[in-house]
């Protein structure tokens, strides 16, 4: 969790809900964050933290999830990550009274998304480019689910998400 040591009171509540660190605010601490941790809470006007992590972004699947909090711990906000453990983050922050606002489509409409769906089951994506497609088509229609037990040999579209047991997992 980063902070401004004016707002040390909040953070130590912040973290001592997450058991998470307490990173002051300096000119490197989001670059520090984003080498270090895998999830970030920022308890700063969105505004700043959008600016210190612009540089930062690289894409959505090595990007640390970052969730935003206001100063009177109103608002948790994912600014990205959503489904990387910043929605998650979000919900966890609201035991301290915060309303997590959810903006990822498929969550705010009570919908599974394939980066759920592979957490649930213990998969990997393997195909990443593919949850785009099949995300949007999750929001319009039922997707089917499907195992398929090898050997075989499977050739898939770009709108078709495959994902791959990890070792020991079952479905």
């Amino acid at each position: 969790m980063i902070t401004f040591e004016r707002n040390r009171d909040a953070a130590m509540r912040i973290a001592d809900h997450l058991d998470a660190d307490i990173l002051p605010y300096d000119k490197n601490v989001f670059k520090q964050a984003f080498e270090e941790y895998d999830a970030i809470v920022a308890l700063f006007a969105t505004g700043i933290v959008v600016r210190e992590i612009a540089p930062l972004l690289v894409d959505k699947w090595s990007d640390p999830a970052v969730v935003v909090m206001d100063s009177k711990l109103t608002f948790a906000i994912p600014l990205t990550g959503g489904h990387h453990g910043a929605n998650e983050l979000a919900r966890k922050l609201s035991g301290l009274g915060a309303v997590p606002v959810i903006t990822t489509a498929t969550e705010v409409h009570d919908l599974p998304s394939v980066e759920g769906i592979a957490d649930a089951l213990g998969c990997d994506i393997v195909n990443k480019e593919s949850t785009i497609s099949v995300n949007c088509a999750l929001l319009e229609q039922d997707v089917e689910l499907l195992e398929i037990r090898g050997p075989k040999v499977v050739v898939v579209g770009d709108d078709v998400s495959v994902l791959k047991k990890n070792k020991g997992e079952s479905l």
